[in-house]
C-alpha cells in the first residue's frame, strides 16, 4: 500500500530526546516499510527515516528559538499533504484534529490516531460535527469521553523487540521518574514518595516553556540535598541503562493518561512500574489525589 504518515512538527521523527508521539510514528513507519509498504513521512526536516521524507520545517519546532506559533507551520504541512493526497491509499494523521475540515471529503482514505487526552469540553462539539472522520484510540480509556466519535479501533503502543533488554540487576538502588515536568505528571509527588520510601530518586525529564514556572516554583525547591537528582532530558540510547538500573519507575499521574509509553519502556527493561490510576493506567477508582494524601502522609 501507499501510505502517508503525517507527524507533528514539534519534534523530529524519531525525537532526539523526549517525544512520545513522534517516537511512535517512527516505530510504525519503519515497521510498515519492513513489511513492504511504500511510506511517505511528512515531518520536520531533521527527521531520520527509511521512508520518503517530505520536510515540512527545517528542524523540530521545539528546537527552533525563532518559532513562537506552531499553527502556521502545521497549516503549511497540511497544504503539502493536500497537494499529494492522490498519491496515497491511506493518509494516517497524528496531529489531533487540525486536518478535519480540509480532508473531510476524503474521510474514507484517512485514519487519525489520537495521542492526547480527549476529556476536555472543548473537544465535544468538534467531534460531533466531524463524526465521519475515522479515529484510532491508543487505549480504551482514551475514547470514553467521546461517545459519538467514529472510533474504528484501539491500537496500543508497542516497542521494537530489540530496543530494550532487561538486565535483571537493578544495581542503581534508585527510583526513576522519566518523561516531562508538568503539574499533571506530578514529579513533586514522585519526590515525596521517594523520600517516604527512603530511596534516592533520579528525574530524567524535559521542561517545556509552558512548564518552566512550575519547575522553578514547585520542583526546583524540592531538589535540595543529594537524594533527589534532576538529570534532565535523556536520549533513547540512555533509557535502557537509566530504567534498567532503577529499582522501580514512579508514575504518580494526576490526569487521564491516554497511554503512558514510559510504562512499557520500563517493563521492557524489566523494571516494575508504580503508577496511580488515571486513564489508561489501571487501578482502583479512588481519585489519585486521595491516594497521594495517603502515601505522602
Amino acid at each position: 500500500m501507499r501510505i502517508a504518515q503525517i507527524a507533528p512538527l514539534f519534534e523530529s521523527v524519531p525525537p532526539r530526546l523526549y517525544g512520545g508521539t513522534e517516537r511512535v510514528v517512527s516505530y510504525l513507519t519503519e515497521e510498515l516499510i519492513r513489511q513492504g509498504h511504500q511510506v511517505t513521512l511528512f515531518a520536520s526536516g531533521d527527521s531520520i527515516t527509511s521512508a520518503e521524507l517530505v520536510p515540512c520545517t527545517s528542524r523540530a519546532l521545539r528546537l527552533d528559538p525563532d518559532v513562537r506559533d506552531p499553527i502556521p507551520h502545521h497549516t503549511l504541512m497540511l497544504d503539502k499533504v493536500r497537494e499529494r493526497a492522490a498519491d496515497f491509499d491511506i493518509l494516517h494523521f497524528h496531529i489531533d484534529y487540525l486536518h478535519f475540515p480540509l480532508f473531510r471529503s476524503k474521510a474514507v482514505r484517512t485514519v487519525t490516531t489520537l495521542h492526547g487526552r480527549q476529556d476536555l469540553a472543548d473537544h465535544m462539539p468538534l467531534y460531533r460535527r466531524f463524526s465521519d472522520m475515522p479515529l484510532i484510540s491508543i487505549s480504551n480509556a482514551q475514547r470514553t469521553p467521546l461517545g459519538s466519535a467514529n472510533f474504528v479501533g484501539t491500537v496500543h503502543h508497542g516497542l521494537p523487540l530489540d530496543l530494550h533488554k532487561p538486565s535483571g540487576r537493578p544495581a542503581g538502588g534508585y527510583l526513576a521518574f522519566l518523561g516531562r515536568i508538568s503539574p499533571e505528571k506530578r514529579p513533586d509527588r514522585a519526590i515525596a514518595i521517594a523520600r517516604a520510601a527512603g530511596l534516592p530518586l533520579k528525574i530524567a525529564a524535559k521542561i517545556d516553556k509552558v512548564d518552566e514556572s512550575f519547575f522553578r516554583e514547585v520542583i526546583a525547591p524540592l531538589l535540595e540535598g543529594t537524594e533527589i537528582e534532576f538529570v534532565g532530558e535523556i536520549n533513547e540510547r540512555s533509557k535502557t541503562e537509566f530504567l534498567g538500573r532503577a529499582a522501580g519507575l514512579l508514575f504518580p499521574i494526576d490526569w487521564p493518561e491516554p497511554f503512558g509509553l514510559v510504562m512499557i519502556e520500563a517493563m521492557a527493561c524489566g523494571t516494575p512500574v508504580l503508577a496511580f490510576p488515571g486513564g489508561s493506567s489501571p487501578g482502583d477508582h479512588r481519585r489519585p489525589a486521595d491516594r497521594a494524601h495517603r502515601l505522602e502522609h
